[in-house]
């Protein structure tokens, strides 16, 4: 098996942004950019994303985890079999997914599609523009601009001696942050000690295990939590009816984690996400594992990505996700220290919630089997008493297209109805709640009642319970050699 994060530096050495050296916004920087990011062996389109007027990737290491999951500390692997019973799904079929989203079939959606062409923003905004929907918020600041010295390098873990991240540090005074070894690499596979120690470490990753302060599903039953992770990158671009496009059409909002070095090279795409009203979070700086981090490499990654989005946006999230979903009481209590509350996608009867829409890009599973996983969970929804938070992906473009064209379409077919909402949406948020400019509530103690906790807050830096999670832990070796002729093609 490979550990985690020798994959996750592999990747971003590979397909990390080369901003140095280029006007990251100038009128051919985005496409010089996302063809780096290509998964198709044929040549990229030379769209850039417009400049703000009113008319208008974390690489594959940042897809959210492994192909085959192995773990040392929970017994079995997790599939999602479907369940029996009257739900049903849309039928995955030549004629879904095609039409006005641009979507190809889904038997050819793979790793060695061709590419379409980069999509670029229709509906771009002026500094000072506030968005419509959230009262109160500062007006979106000047246009960012982009210089190498005013942040760390992409994709990289930040180092942790300069002063922003020592300002930073201070927000953990006066809270009690667990004196837990680091992992060695965020797997249990790759570090057997720290498996063993599981539960009392409150290790998401080995076991499942979860804090009364973890969000982990949506209250009311029937209700999807939409979240994507990895952003902001083109294919999220309304143009060429994409992923934004479709939220727009289909009237849905959903919760963006983004990665800091995607903020500041995709900034205007992050704008027209927050501008359009869905929901922004942090993601993390590099996409590495927090459990393999120091308290300073976590706040170092957490800060940044903060900063990122305050400085392009104005406003500052009070969510975040891990990475792998790798989190455990000392990174959950760090976390709520600097005032950012974790959110981990759902684990089911079948299962954790995740489309599986990574495992196509990584070459692992063709779109075909990731549908019919997919409708397994969904079948599976229906026995919950609880809503769910989905896991997918806006990196690439396979998993857009897997998104527009089959797995959203699939859930609001699906008999009975689904109600898509946002994270926020669906834990009664109020919009302002997303952000401590605007907030009036603190979210880091708020009681949500949510599957899998206790919904104490007093949980936020300490206990913990399973929520009979098997986590992905580490990268089959299959999946790498799918992931290594991505890579090959993409540097085409």
């Amino acid at each position: 098996m490979i550990a985690l994060p020798a994959l996750s530096a592999l990747l971003a050495a590979t397909l990390s942004l080369e901003l140095v050296g280029v006007n990251a916004h100038g009128p051919h920087a985005h496409a010089h950019v996302a063809h780096k990011r290509q998964l198709a062996a044929a040549s990229s389109g030379s769209a850039s994303v417009a400049a703000p007027t009113t008319s208008a990737t974390s690489a594959l290491a940042a897809t959210s985890a492994a192909a085959t999951v192995s773990t040392a500390a929970s017994a079995g692997t997790t599939s999602a079999a479907p369940a029996s019973g009257p739900a049903t799904t849309a039928a995955a079929g030549s004629a879904i997914g095609t039409g006005s989203y641009s979507v190809p079939p889904l038997e050819s959606i793979s790793v060695g599609m061709p590419s379409g062409a980069i999509p670029t923003l229709t509906t771009t905004y002026t500094p000072g523009a506030s968005p419509t929907y959230l009262s109160g918020a500062p007006p979106l600041p000047t246009k960012f601009a982009f210089s190498s010295a005013d942040w760390p390098e992409l994709d990289k873990i930040p180092p942790t001696d300069t002063d922003q991240v020592k300002q930073w540090m201070k927000e953990l005074d006066g809270h009690d942050i667990p004196d837990i070894t680091p992992t060695q690499d965020g797997s249990c596979a790759g570090d057997a000690a720290a498996a063993a120690q599981a539960q009392e470490r409150g290790w998401w990753t080995c076991g499942g295990y979860t804090s009364g302060n973890d969000i982990v599903s949506c209250p009311d039953k029937m209700t999807w939590g939409v979240s994507f992770d990895d952003g902001p990158a083109p294919y999220s671009s309304q143009r060429r009816k994409k992923l934004l496009q479709y939220l727009d059409d289909k009237d849905i909002s959903a919760t963006f984690f983004v990665v800091g070095s995607r903020v500041i090279s995709y900034p205007d795409i992050l704008i027209a996400e927050y501008m359009a009203g869905h929901e922004i979070a942090v993601h993390t700086w590099s996409h590495h594992p927090l459990t393999a981090m120091t308290n300073e490499q976590i706040v170092a990654e957490l800060g940044w990505t903060r900063h990122a989005i305050q400085t392009v946006l104005g406003v500052t999230p009070t969510f975040m996700r891990a990475p792998f979903g790798d989190i455990d009481n000392r990174v959950r209590a760090i976390s709520n220290a600097m005032g950012m509350r974790p959110i981990i996608w759902t684990t089911g009867p079948g299962g954790p919630f995740d489309t599986n829409d990574w495992h196509v890009p990584a070459g692992s599973v063709t779109a075909q089997e990731q549908y019919s996983i997919f409708q397994g969970l969904l079948g599976n929804a229906t026995l919950m008493d609880t809503g769910f938070i989905v896991l997918e992906h806006d990196l690439f473009e396979i998993t857009v297209d897997l998104a527009v064209g089959y797995t959203l379409d699939a859930a609001l077919n699906h008999k009975p109805a689904f109600n898509l909402e946002s994270i926020g949406q669906c834990l009664s948020l109020n919009a302002g709640d997303l952000y401590a400019e605007t907030a009036t509530t603190n979210v880091s103690t708020v009681n949500v009642t949510s599957s899998g906790t206790n919904s104490s807050s007093a949980a936020a830096t300490g206990g913990s319970g399973s929520s009979g999670a098997a986590p992905r832990t580490a990268v089959s070796v299959s999946a790498l050699v799918g992931v290594g002729a991505v890579l090959l093609a993409s540097l085409l």
